[in-house]
């Protein structure tokens, strides 16, 4: 494993992945054993293991390339349909998780609606989108990202309650991690710059690349615990209730 590929995938940088993992399995360890719990845009089902105590079903359109997916290929899906149109009852879960999906969703609040109209009254909501991502799972990407108002006016107008939106890590981690992102995309040879210009670039950028990747990521982890506004956060946890 290169340096570059260790940054991206380690726990001390990779926080975006790491944190939502640790939120997934808070979320599912707080169900009763037993609860009905559907996973909306499951994708490769990776978090199946944290709800063995659940009965745990999936939905997903399963339209995407399996180069695309996080563990290779799809998991089980049990309903292979649009997310905005289940094929099962009103009231038929006690929760719905749909993690990094809604960005990829045609037509997003419909999709709310529908989580509203299969969850009990009660049940939980488990939501996570980007506020701001660079595009992936094309064609499939459709929105720049949701924000705290976002879920409030329309998690509260599609029929939740108690609608708490948890911020995944502050402004300085992203801009850590956007440091790191562009070490990696401008590595010598990489842009395709003519043969001079490569020439010059490479002592620059191993100069900065050590600054870039390692010591502004890491004085961005410390100063992270001060920033109270959280205005560039990659993204956001939200639970709601069904009223």
């Amino acid at each position: 494993m290169t340096l570059m590929s260790w940054l991206k995938t380690s726990p001390l940088f990779a926080f975006n992945l790491t944190n939502r993992d640790r939120w997934v399995g808070e979320q599912a360890a707080s169900l009763p054993a037993g609860a009905r719990v559907l996973d909306m845009g499951a994708g490769s089902c990776p978090y199946r293991p944290l709800f063995a105590h659940c009965r745990y079903q999936t939905q997903d359109f399963a339209g995407l390339g399996d180069e695309q997916l996080r563990h290779g290929s799809y998991g089980e899906i049990d309903y292979r349909c649009d997310i905005a149109s289940v094929p099962v009852n009103d009231g038929a879960f006690d929760a719905v998780l749909c993690t990094e999906v809604l960005e990829h969703v045609r037509e997003p609040i419909t999709a709310v609606q529908e989580m509203a109209r299969i969850l009990k009254s009660g049940g939980r909501l488990m939501l996570t989108a980007p506020l701001g991502s660079g595009i992936h799972q094309e064609p499939y990407h459709y929105y720049g990202g949701y924000t705290p108002y976002w879920y409030r006016d329309f998690l509260g107008a599609a029929g939740f309650e108690q609608i708490k939106v948890e911020a995944n890590a502050g402004s300085f981690r992203f801009f850590g991690q956007e440091a790191i992102r562009f070490v990696e995309t401008t590595r010598p040879f990489k842009l395709g710059m003519p043969l001079p210009l490569e020439l010059l670039w490479i002592p620059l950028w191993a100069l900065l690349a050590p600054v870039l990747a390692l010591a502004i990521p890491l004085l961005c982890r410390y100063l992270d615990r001060y920033d109270r506004d959280q205005r560039f956060t990659v993204g956001y946890l939200v639970t709601a209730i069904k009223r």
